[in-house]
């Protein structure tokens, strides 16, 4: 254990966080009055129930067919952040949005909670996909698909096998393959990897024999003096008014907190592989000039097929693109969907 938490110390950063900044808008917890909420549930490939938030413009044509999104939040979060306040705006602007909670996180179902399994996360994606394409509502030829920092890397992996997707944009992204494999600016060495793969082989034996889960560091749950500034960036959302959830039947010290026994399914996740078979259908790519994750949307940038756009939001870090309503760029991400989902 010791061996991977020493590992892990260059990785926790990119998972954990700051204090209750509310300025810029800050607005994850926002209610429109301009459209309806419906939670609704559906299956995906593996007859799991996906729950998500369905969000409708209440001034659109009730016979009409309209384009829709399917929203995917943050890794380790759940709809109710950050993914229900874009699919809110974006439903403003007369798109039908569906927040989803990724399986085994929320409100969706999979047992044990919390596990790794970008397999299963990309297939939520379809499913809602699945979903919208049977509701009389919804143009089934007009979807597209919106990820949040790792659920951008889900939204691409889901994206390269479903052409029923025709235009993929993501926010704040995290490669979640790279991230664990090689840390934020390659910082984790090959040893390194091998001591957590290691571990986490270790935890789950120790698990299938009775011990209790072990999770891996997410947002820590107290700053002190040596907390870095990325940990302390997560802290003040998912530790704070500004952010924090903790849904129904779990505990709140436990959330964003991924099981550590599960952690090598994201080592052998490569989303990017291939990223530009999307093509021709467009991408987006959204992320904050000072954000520590700016360097996943620059490499998914490089590899993507045309269409492309890598959009860089002044004065903007990673965190701040989850709830920060005056940094976030709805407009340009309204204009995207608008001019490709036609």
């Amino acid at each position: 254990m010791r061996r991977f938490t020493m590992a892990l110390g260059l990785l926790v950063s990119a998972f954990a966080a700051s204090a209750a900044d509310m300025s810029r808008g800050a607005d994850n917890f926002y209610k429109s009055d301009k459209v309806t909420q419906q939670k609704v549930t559906f299956k995906n490939q593996y007859q799991m129930n996906v729950v998500g938030n369905l969000y409708r413009p209440k001034e659109a044509d009730k016979n009409a067919r309209l384009p829709a999104i399917v929203v995917g939040h943050p890794m380790g979060a759940v709809k109710e952040q950050s993914a229900s306040l874009y699919a809110q705006k974006l439903a403003e602007q007369g798109f039908v949005t569906l927040a989803i909670d990724l399986s085994f996180w929320g409100e969706s179902e999979g047992k044990p909670g919390h596990l790794i399994s970008p397999e299963i996360y990309s297939d939520d994606f379809s499913a809602a996909v699945d979903y919208l394409s049977t509701q009389s509502f919804v143009d089934p030829q007009r979807i597209g698909a919106l990820g949040i920092c790792g659920s951008g890397s889900f939204v691409i992996s889901a994206a390269k096998i479903d052409p029923r997707m025709k235009a993929i944009a993501t926010v704040s992204m995290y490669d979640m393959g790279s991230a664990f494999r090689n840390g934020l600016n390659h910082s984790v060495t090959v040893e390194q990897r091998k001591a957590m793969i290691a571990s986490a082989a270790e935890q789950r034996l120790k698990e299938y024999q009775g011990a209790e889960t072990a999770y891996i560091p997410g947002t820590v749950n107290k700053l002190d003096d040596s907390t870095p500034a990325i940990q302390r960036e997560f802290f003040d959302f998912y530790r704070t008014e500004r952010g924090g959830y903790t849904p129904q039947g779990e505990k709140e010290a436990l959330t964003t907190k991924p099981m550590m026994s599960s952690i090598g399914k994201f080592m052998n996740f490569y989303p990017f592989n291939d990223i530009e078979t999307i093509s021709p259908r467009p991408m987006l790519f959204i992320t904050g000039d000072k954000a520590h994750s700016k360097e996943f949307s620059e490499d998914a940038y490089k590899h993507a097929g045309e269409p492309k756009e890598l959009y860089i939001v002044p004065n903007a870090g990673h965190v701040d693109l989850y709830d920060r309503t005056d940094l976030i760029p709805f407009a340009k991400l309204a204009s995207f969907f608008k001019a490709n989902l036609k």
